[in-house]
């Protein structure tokens, strides 16, 4: 199958004083076009950061990451950001809305930017994918966590993502609603065809998934498989 997303040799450290602190060594690993995929371990492991490498908002200090065919390394930022606009959807802890505006806004923002004339009806189809088709006029703060979630799971994929980061995406919601929240994501992954690669800490999680990279201390110990029934 072809590669979505291909790591090679990823290096990435931060300068803290005087120090250099090393925050992931020499990380390799392949993922393949309509998988799912976590990214599991503890707090402080580098998760996040690698998520980050992967999706270009940062930069390695060495090393190759390739998303659809395409080398960030050749690419500037405002060639990474169309991309970013084109390929990769994101749904993050603390939701990221625009509190200003309301759910069915929100989803529409990603589809106005690209002059889709039928943002709105989109949408609204998205909106009522995940549920929430009576909730369209109400701004964040009048949404539950998992409902704002759920606005953000519909954003994600409002541009047709061909891979779909999620970074804890139930670190910020209780068990249950976290539990729906994942049920949903791999739900709409699936009847959209996209890759999903998500950062979490929760095994329970991790398992729904394919395919699991260990990652520890800025190393890796390999990917395993999930044996699903």
């Amino acid at each position: 199958m072809a590669k979505i997303l291909k790591i090679e040799n990823l290096n990435k450290s931060y300068k803290s004083g005087s120090k250099n602190i090393k925050v992931l060594e020499n990380i390799n690993f392949e993922v393949e076009k309509g998988e799912t995929f976590a990214i599991v371990g503890p707090s402080g492991s580098g998760k996040t950061t690698l998520l980050g490498l992967c999706a270009g908002l940062d930069n390695p200090d060495s090393g190759m990451v390739e998303i659809a065919g395409t080398d960030l390394r050749l690419l500037n930022e405002d060639e990474k950001a169309a991309l970013r606009n084109e390929k990769i959807g994101f749904v993050f802890q603390n939701f990221q809305l625009i509190p200003t505006l309301t759910a069915i806004e929100n989803v529409a923002v990603p589809l106005e930017l690209r002059g889709d004339k039928k943002a709105v009806e989109k949408s609204r189809k998205l909106l009522e994918k995940v549920g929430l088709g009576d909730r369209l006029d109400h701004y964040p703060s009048q949404l539950s966590g998992g409902e704002q979630q759920r606005v953000a799971v519909a954003r994600a994929f409002s541009n047709s993502p061909e891979i779909l980061f999620a970074d804890e995406p139930t670190g910020n919601l209780d068990a249950e609603t976290g539990g729906n929240v994942i049920q949903l994501l791999l739900e709409l992954n699936q009847l959209s065809n996209t890759t999903l690669v998500i950062v979490t800490h929760d095994m329970e999680l991790a398992q729904k998934t394919e395919n699991i990279l260990h990652i520890k201390g800025g190393k890796t110990s390999g990917v395993s498989k999930n044996l699903r029934p």
